[in-house]
């Protein structure tokens, strides 16, 4: 499952490679593409997770389902695998403690699967007061019981180049989480 599918940047890959991905997404311009802003005052169409998929053959692989994942409860069924990428620093789900973010995708692993995270870090002082914007050590106190956190990674900071949504360059700093639900309840 990806939570934050967006336009299939990770969804297709899965899909290519095999897998049935259920792909969690609400925004409806990631989903069905549309015209954009590009940076130089410009335009332009960006093709949409749907499409994509149909234009890959992918899409009898993938389940997507256009829901915001925590204002309900879009799928209940758990799964081997559950990843979100840069979904959590979104001010959309700000109005949301992280906390419940992770404990809603950690109910969907199955015993014995895995979650990973993507994350943005906090850079400026605003980053630092928002929970949203977190690093590996804050992210361990949702991690305990049953799951085993894996592998954690930081980036040094770097600059991206301008692009759509972010029409100036920018400045990030990337954390990633890999944790494991045991097989058996402890």
């Amino acid at each position: 499952m990806v939570i934050g599918a967006s336009d299939g940047r990770l969804v297709v890959p899965l899909a290519a490679a095999g897998y049935r991905v259920i792909a969690i997404e609400h925004d409806p311009l990631a989903l069905h593409g549309g015209e954009v802003q590009l940076p130089g005052d410009r335009t332009g169409h960006a093709m949409g997770m749907i499409e994509r998929l149909k234009q890959e053959g992918l899409h009898d692989r993938v389940q997507v389902v256009e829901d915001d994942f925590l204002a309900s409860d879009p799928v209940t069924a758990p799964c081997d695998a559950v990843w979100t990428s840069c979904s959590w620093h979104y001010s959309a789900n700000h109005h949301r403690p992280l906390g419940e973010f992770v404990d809603r995708m950690q109910r969907l692993v199955r015993p014995g699967g895995l979650l990973g995270a993507e994350f943005m870090m906090p850079l400026t002082q605003r980053h630092h007061v928002l929970e949203h914007y977190t690093s590996p050590e804050k992210l361990r106190r949702y991690f305990i019981g049953d799951w085993d956190v894996l592998l954690t990674l930081r980036t040094n900071e770097f600059t991206e180049h301008a692009h759509v949504g972010q029409l100036q360059d920018h400045n990030h700093r990337m954390g990633l989480l890999l944790a494991a639900r045991a097989s058996t309840p402890s």
